[in-house]
């Protein structure tokens, strides 16, 4: 039942806005009210998994025991939490959005359908427990999600979503392609297994697999999945693809698609260290997160559009996320930790781009002055976010930093660590001078403050910063218990 509640709120809000045509404001509100089914269900999912109960729908019985077609433990409940609430913050600020926005009514029901749809297929990768369904809705969630950055039509965002729409599927066939190896070398050392694309069947009978053939699997899974995350150097449609998305669909693809991709990786992480130890997978995902942070880094440098300077930032923290998953145990809480953290600052930065973009009309940075005085709550959030984003404390990123270079130190990595920081700094120094070219000076003529400025327009956002300012200053038990089991799946 749980399951239910978690997966058919998205399926039924993207059946009403098809079938409601013209295109009604009540749409986009229904689907924000059902959003807060689903996140309901994925919190329970997450208390039970803390409680130790694994919740699983579509029992079968092998020789292994119980298996389930959905099956949601601890990692997957961290992930589920994140991707359901930024999709209610998403919908609830998504459901005014003809009356702030030049969007017709056609483009307005476009979105609810695939959005909802993005939201489904993402919830539906990360609870399924069969590595090839998981495989198909990431694959749905490129289709979605390619129908929504052109939403504007214009050949940029045209060119933007083609883009996307090749590479990921690049990506996702090399992921299949990894898939397939594992799955027939699985057959050929253990016979036909019923179920052999579960993953607690996986992880039950990975010390049997080849190593060879899992060492090249896990490279076509990590390039696969790593192009989704968005991993240097599969990287180059973010930059696009964000600068051209909707305010909306680029909060719910920086973080909670990003978050979805990672978890993939994880899983496999697992799978290949129980075949072939730690070792590989790690060195792997050293060399990939500090490419990303070095082109991140540089990248952010020679910025001039303040959406792909997110775009880059979010290079940059996959990066840091790759070199936790790689440092240990200690590495991998960081990680995950700052996965939760980043969900929370990305979002937000997106929403509030969009309130810039719409005043100023221009993501061009050099066109954004005065912020504080066009839009002050905005530009006030603004401020916190990308402070958040470079990990300044009281905000939750800074802890979750700091979490990482103590897992570093620990493994005697200090040069690591140390060019780390360096690359860090560079991002740093980057931001705040673009951060003081925005917030001050005087505002260009035929800015538009419009209603996205008020209170209430702009009240959920103070929710993220709470969020990132109580993860910076406590980690809250269930949390904590939560990050703990789910580091013992993927690092034990």
């Amino acid at each position: 039942m749980i399951f239910f509640l978690l997966l058919l709120p998205p399926l039924v809000a993207s059946l009403l806005a098809l079938l409601v045509r013209p295109h009604r404001e009540f749409v986009g509100w229904v689907s924000a009210l059902l959003s807060l089914i689903s996140l309901g269900a994925a919190i329970t999912i997450a208390a039970q998994t803390i409680a130790g109960d694994v919740p699983i729908w579509g029992l079968t019985i092998n020789s292994l025991g119980l298996e389930g077609v959905l099956r949601a433990d601890s990692l997957s409940a961290l992930v589920l939490v994140c991707i359901t609430a930024v999709a209610a913050l998403t919908l609830f600020l998504s459901s005014g959005v003809g009356r702030t926005t030049h969007y017709d009514a056609k483009q307005l029901r476009r979105y609810q359908i695939f959005i909802n749809l993005f939201i489904a297929a993402m919830l539906l990768a990360v609870s399924a427990n069969n590595v090839g369904v998981m495989w198909i809705a990431i694959e749905a969630t490129t289709i979605f999600s390619a129908f929504l950055i052109p939403l504007t039509i214009r050949k940029t965002s045209i060119e933007a979503s083609w883009k996307y729409l090749l590479l990921s599927s690049v990506g996702i066939g090399l992921a299949f392609a990894g898939t397939v190896l594992a799955y027939f070398d699985f057959v050929a050392r253990s016979g036909r297994v019923e179920n052999a694309l579960n993953w607690t069947t996986l992880m039950a009978t990975a010390p049997l697999l080849h190593p060879e053939v899992i060492r090249l699997a896990f490279v076509f899974l990590l390039i696969g999945f790593g192009t989704k995350a968005g991993i240097a150097p599969m990287h180059t449609w973010k930059p696009d693809a964000y600068g051209e998305s909707p305010a909306p669909l680029g909060a719910l693809m920086s973080s909670a698609l990003f978050a979805v991709a990672i978890y993939a990786i994880a899983r496999w992480k697992a799978v290949t260290d129980a075949v072939l130890g730690s070792s590989y997978s790690n060195n792997l995902l050293l060399t990939l997160g500090m490419l990303s942070l070095i082109i991140a880094a540089f990248s952010v440098v020679r910025a001039k559009n303040y959406k792909r300077m997110l775009a880059y930032s979010s290079v940059e923290h996959t990066g840091l996320i790759c070199l936790g998953l790689a440092l240990g145990p200690l590495g991998a809480f960081a990680a995950l930790l700052h996965l939760v953290n980043h969900t929370a600052a990305k979002s937000l930065m997106f929403f509030l781009v969009g309130n810039i973009e719409r005043a100023y009309r221009s993501p061009l940075i050099e066109r954004v002055h005065g912020l504080l005085k066009v839009l002050p709550q905005t530009g006030g959030l603004f401020a916190a976010g990308l402070l958040a984003l470079i990990g300044l404390p009281p905000f939750g990123l800074f802890i979750s930093e700091f979490a990482l270079f103590r897992a570093g130190f620990a493994l005697n990595q200090p040069v690591l660590m140390g060019i780390t920081l360096v690359l860090m700094s560079i991002v740093f120094i980057s931001f705040i001078v673009h951060l003081n070219k925005m917030l001050y000076g005087a505002p260009p003529e035929g800015v538009i403050t419009g209603k996205a400025d008020r209170l209430w327009n702009v009240a959920p956002l103070y929710i993220s910063i709470g969020v990132l300012v109580v993860l910076g200053l406590t980690l809250p038990a269930p949390l904590a218990t939560l990050l703990k089991q789910s580091v013992e799946i993927i690092a034990k």
